[in-house]
């Protein structure tokens, strides 16, 4: 019996260990000072659960509502360099190179501070850029949380029907403008049945003509209500050019920061857009 009572004891001492390790204070992470560069970019750090590390970001940053707060250092396109290194960040975060941003990057070299870009070119991308995030800023459990709930909702997504449905995203109205060459957006479609006519432009957002949507016909029209437009306006507008698509009510409004912000919102949009695609095959 002697002999049995070992492995008990050992058992209790590592159970015993274990609690102490759990309840243990951990020490707090390292403080961090980000500057975003991009709206995307502050609201992908927030989901990671690092957006109270953020001391600097660009005009438009406006969600979470805390992002309000941080000071702006630029309008996303022109930034205060001088403005950036007085905050003396440890990480900044852009979405896609540029030249102000690639002179910032060799500013900021000899610091030994970091730019990196967040430019998803899939849904799929989007739970991922949040994951890499917290591993960097060291805010794993939430970024992982923030992920995997994102992660589902993407395989969630289901196309409304076979075969895909042609698909108009109108940006702007006066002039005409449409998505394009937007493997971000063109996935999205593509995930609930729906087809970007324009995906294979040589722009990311190219002007096209009334005419050429007529002759185009699309069953669905998406609007993304910039500049005071209403999805009531521009469906009447269409219905006077004579767009079935909008006589049909085959016609629908999208939040322009959720489209066009490629982080953690744009799967609000792609579930919204699906939804709309549903919606749409009950109308003639």
């Amino acid at each position: 019996m002697a002999g049995a009572a070992a492995p008990l004891a050992d058992a209790g001492a590592t159970q015993a260990a274990a609690i102490r390790e759990a309840v243990t204070p951990q020490p707090p992470r390292a403080p961090h000072r980000i500057i975003t560069l991009a709206p995307n970019a502050t609201e992908l750090v927030y989901a990671a659960g690092a957006g109270e590390d953020i001391v600097g970001t660009v005009l438009r940053s406006d969600y979470p509502a805390d992002a309000l707060s941080i000071p702006r250092i630029g309008d996303g396109i022109q930034f205060s360099e001088e403005t950036i290194l007085t905050l003396h960040p440890t990480l900044v975060v852009g979405w896609q190179p540029s030249d102000g941003s690639r002179s910032l990057a060799r500013r900021l070299a000899p610091l030994g501070v970091p730019l990196i870009y967040t430019d998803p070119q899939s849904l799929d991308d989007i739970p991922a850029l949040v994951r890499m995030l917290g591993e960097r800023l060291g805010t794993q459990a939430a970024a992982d949380a923030a992920a995997r709930d994102l992660a589902r909702r993407i395989r969630a997504l289901r196309p409304a029907a076979a075969p895909p449905q042609t698909v108009f995203i109108e940006i702007s109205a006066d002039p005409l403008y449409t998505l394009g060459k937007d493997p971000l957006t063109n996935d999205l479609l593509a995930r609930c049945g729906g087809l970007n006519p324009y995906a294979d432009s040589a722009l990311a957002a190219p002007q096209v003509s009334v005419e050429a949507v007529l002759h185009l016909n699309p069953r669905v029209l998406i609007m993304s209500p910039y500049g005071g437009e209403t999805l009531a306006a521009r469906t009447a507008w269409w219905v006077r050019h004579g767009l079935p698509a909008a006589r049909a009510g085959r016609i629908y409004a999208i939040d322009p920061d959720h489209l066009h912000r490629p982080g953690p919102r744009l799967v609000d949009a792609a579930e919204a857009i699906c939804a709309d695609l549903r919606d749409s095959l009950g109308r003639p």
